[in-house]
């Protein structure tokens, strides 16, 4: 796949990259269709690519000294819901990026990919939703289908905006006091796993809060990796929450996002007492960061504000 010219403010290797990133999605896409036995089920089409973010726009960063990179967003829009989300070409996909990255090093940027159905690309540009609205006006198409334009976004008024962002609030926010304060309680008991699955959620709750209070949306996503990528893009005050910069910050992320699934499951999960109690004091400037960014959205958007 040739890029557009669009993209002639990237790097060669950076473009090279972003080639590959689309073969692999385009290849792990149609090695899922030829599986399938009825002639519906093989009817999926990729109808575009998108790169949004700051690729796209070109103030990426790359700051080797902190270790924090920027990372690749790619929206792909299929024909159909049912090749949307949880299709499991995607999980495919995200494994070879991962392994692209971490083991053969044919990749030396993370990608990030969600996916949505055409149908609904276009009803959220339809509501207005600032998420999509961006990535119709900034995004850099790297690939489409003939016949498949997107609607014209309608523009939401700042009382509607803000009294979604309120609801969204309202609903992720608060319980994340609950959940910090039972990881606490579980690690005081010495049940690290249980304390640990607590943080995770507390996490998780803060990033989609976030994303929703400041773009009225979130990926449905459990993997903290993702979330934090995401939020920290639109949000960059939650950059320095994480250090990247030492294998005891990178190794302790790492246990927290692995929490959701091995933490309740897996026997060979490990964590530390050192390392919860490490996360537990990030998690809770995480929580004081988030709270602050949504406040100063909220009451920006009020009648009147400046």
């Amino acid at each position: 796949m040739t890029l557009p010219d669009r993209l002639t403010h990237l790097p060669d290797r950076k473009r090279r990259e972003l080639e590959r990133a689309a073969q692999i999605l385009f290849e792990e896409f149609d090695e899922s269709l030829k599986t399938k036995l009825s002639e519906k089920a093989r009817r999926g089409r990729i109808l575009k690519l998108i790169l949004f973010g700051s690729y796209a726009r070109g103030d990426w960063v790359e700051d080797r000294k902190s270790g924090y990179l920027s990372d690749y967003d790619l929206l792909i829009i299929v024909n159909e819901e049912r090749f949307a989300e949880q299709y499991e070409a995607w999980e495919k996909a995200g494994e070879r990026f991962l392994q692209e990255l971490t083991i053969t090093r044919q990749l030396a940027t993370p990608v990030n990919f969600i996916v949505h159905s055409y149908q609904d690309v276009n009803d959220q540009l339809a509501q207005g939703r600032p998420f999509f609205v961006d990535i119709a006006r900034d995004g850099v198409v790297l690939y489409e289908a003939s016949g498949f334009p997107l609607t014209s976004p309608k523009t939401l008024t700042p009382e509607a905006t803000r009294d979604l962002a309120q609801q969204y609030f309202e609903q992720w926010f608060p319980d994340t006091a609950e959940l910090l304060a039972g990881a606490a309680f579980y690690r005081d008991r010495g049940n690290l796993n249980l304390a640990a699955f607590q943080l995770h959620q507390a996490t998780e709750r803060l990033y989609h809060c976030t994303l929703l209070v400041l773009a009225l949306y979130s990926p449905k996503s459990h993997k903290l990796t993702f979330l934090r990528s995401q939020a920290e893009r639109i949000a960059p005050q939650l950059i320095d929450i994480w250090p990247r910069d030492s294998r005891f910050a990178k190794r302790s992320f790492a246990r927290l996002d692995h929490a959701y699934v091995d933490a309740r499951y897996s026997p060979a999960y490990e964590i530390t007492g050192e390392e919860l109690v490490w996360l537990i004091d990030r998690v809770t400037m995480l929580q004081k960061t988030v709270a602050k960014i949504c406040t100063e959205r909220l009451d920006g958007n009020k009648p009147g504000a400046p």
